[in-house]
């Protein structure tokens, strides 16, 4: 049975998960990143699951097809995951298509127990009522069950296409309507550069495109509902900030290409010490000596850093974050809990929501703590992202007063 008896309502488990890693590497990584899963599942007990993946299918996606396949069937018919008698998965195949290609995979799960469960038809503009197992690929443009978009290619730096864009689906659980959009923004494609600029140049990038996707779904095509946006944002400290702070007392030498005098290497040395190397910066390199800031209490103290929301604060909330960066750990499977020295340790994969879908969650919640905001697999090599989770409940009644606007009564 799902859910935990002492608390009533409907339990739901949104997750994010970079998963590029996996398929680069399936034969170390897939069993050991669905064994966590299977356990965060197991722990929370969700009537509603949904799992936004990124880099699906990995860099190479034509090569990892057979990978693909074997996972989603793992997914969807693993033991763990043999009381959810109802899913749709939306993969987006079309690698071929570089002005479509987004690489995103969304996977939603009902629970056997969980009645009256329906999915908007955005091109019937009407509910309808979830039934058995769908697995949708290749061209999802053409599936009206949900809506998806790469951003447009001026959006892109430097113009050059990437897999960034969104996936939104709406469903109503519950008597409550709400939008899941799966998103993946932006990278910093040079630590040098995003050095350079407080706030960085990246950052103006993702704040462009992630506006962009709030201004979509909340649009006059459709009704208003609240909704959760979750994925890899890319979201990375001020660089500038945390470099200052981090090397307060250091000096630093400049290194230049001879041929065009570019800066292609920053080194922050002690200035006693014997003028040990504290920080070594590159366009791929990140290499700070002292790695444990990082983890030590969840690496809290560089939360100030982590700047990039505050522009959205009347638009997005989230809870607040008491797990490590998530972003970019080690891929050697013995190294759980190490970061790769090629970027800043920064929170790149979150789970944001509305106003209103905050008020869904804190007024669900009772005496008893039933929401959880948290990563998963801590010490254990889950790729180069871990993936980061919210688990709540909508109590009963909650989306009641709202059941007439929704209209979750219209299927077909």
């Amino acid at each position: 049975m799902a859910g935990k008896a002492a608390a009533p309502g409907t339990a739901v488990l949104l997750v994010t998960a970079n998963v590029g890693s996996l398929f680069d590497d399936p034969e170390n990584l897939q069993k050991n990143w669905l064994r966590e899963f299977y356990q965060i599942v197991h722990t929370h007990r969700p009537h509603f699951m949904a799992l936004h993946c990124q880099e699906f299918g990995g860099k190479n996606y034509e090569a990892s097809m057979s990978h693909v396949d074997k996972f989603v069937k793992e997914l969807l018919s693993s033991d763990a995951m043999k009381e959810y008698n109802r899913a749709r998965v939306y993969l987006d195949e079309n690698y071929k298509s570089q002005e479509h290609f987004t690489a995103l995979g969304s996977f939603y799960f009902l629970h056997e127990s969980l009645k009256n469960i329906y999915q908007f038809d955005f091109k019937a503009k009407k509910y309808k009522k979830v039934t058995g197992k769908e697995i949708y690929s290749d061209t999802l443009e053409s599936t009206p069950m949900l809506e998806k978009e790469k951003f447009p290619q001026d959006y892109f730096p430097e113009c050059k296409w990437s897999r960034k864009g969104f996936v939104r689906t709406r469903w109503c659980v519950a008597d409550c309507a709400f939008d899941l959009v799966n998103i993946h923004l932006f990278h910093d494609a040079s630590n040098l550069v995003a050095w350079e600029t407080s706030p960085s140049v990246y950052s103006g990038i993702r704040h462009k495109a992630l506006g962009y996707v709030l201004d979509r779904i909340i649009d006059q095509r459709f009704e208003k509902v609240s909704y959760f946006v979750f994925g890899d944002f890319n979201f990375r400290l001020d660089s500038k900030s945390v470099v200052e702070t981090l090397c307060t007392k250091a000096t630093m030498q400049t290194v230049r290409a001879a041929d065009t005098n570019e800066v292609v290497k920053l080194i922050f040395r002690e200035s006693d010490n014997d003028r040990k190397v504290m920080l070594q910066l590159e366009k791929k390199l990140f290499d700070y000596s002292h790695q444990e800031v990082f983890r030590d209490n969840n690496g809290t103290a560089l939360l100030e850093f982590d700047k990039e929301l505050s522009v959205f604060k009347d638009r997005l909330y989230e809870l607040d974050i008491s797990f490590p960066p998530s972003y970019p750990y080690s891929e050697d499977c013995s190294q759980g809990q190490q970061y790769m020295n090629t970027r800043c340790p920064a929170w790149c994969d979150r789970v944001l929501m509305s106003p209103s879908a905050k008020e869904l969650i804190l007024r669900s919640e009772s005496e008893e703590k039933v929401v959880t905001y948290d990563h998963i697999g801590p010490s254990v090599c889950m790729g180069d992202h871990k993936p980061v989770f919210l688990a709540f409940r909508i109590a009963p009644g909650a989306g009641k007063p709202h059941a007439h606007v929704h209209k979750c009564c219209v299927v077909q």
